[in-house]
């Protein structure tokens, strides 16, 4: 091989060396790039939810809302938020209440019973409520608390 056949490949292997750098300089950029879209994402969600939360728990407080059903929605955006959250015993009742009337019908689906299987399951709301009400609105205090620490309340 002649000098100058090796220089040409020397300065072959340097030219696809930095092709190669540049495209993975450019996936890396990529990759950061998704990164803080995701990051975005998931703080814009959890605002929505603490946005939401905030107006639950005061209709909760004012009793403008059934205690009941604002748990039921508290738990799910607690959970969207972190599911561990509801390992916490300001917020396990909204799992306790949950979990006692999960099997109650919504929507179309409770549009769909008769008046009397309605009105039983009614019943049933309205005591789980009288058994956890005191508890659901120290709940729902814990929530503006835990909205007007946020994020450090997240620790």
């Amino acid at each position: 091989m002649s000098e100058t056949m090796a220089w040409v490949l020397a300065g072959l292997a340097v030219v696809i060396l930095a092709g190669l750098g540049a495209y993975a300089f450019t996936l890396w950029k990529e990759v950061r790039r998704r990164e803080a879209f995701k990051r975005d994402e998931a703080e814009r969600a959890n605002q929505q939810c603490l946005y939401s939360l905030d107006a639950i728990a005061r209709s909760m407080i004012s009793r403008q809302v059934d205690l009941v059903e604002g748990s039921m929605r508290c738990k799910v955006l607690l959970e969207i938020i972190d599911p561990s959250l509801l390992q916490r015993t300001d917020f396990k009742v909204f799992a306790d209440v949950h979990d006692r009337t999960s099997h109650l019908h919504t929507h179309s689906a409770r549009k769909e019973l008769s008046l009397k299987e309605r009105l039983a399951e009614d019943r049933q709301r309205m005591a789980v409520e009288a058994e956890f009400e005191t508890p659901l609105v120290e709940a729902a205090r814990d929530v503006l608390t835990f909205k007007a620490r946020w994020p450090e309340s997240l620790k």
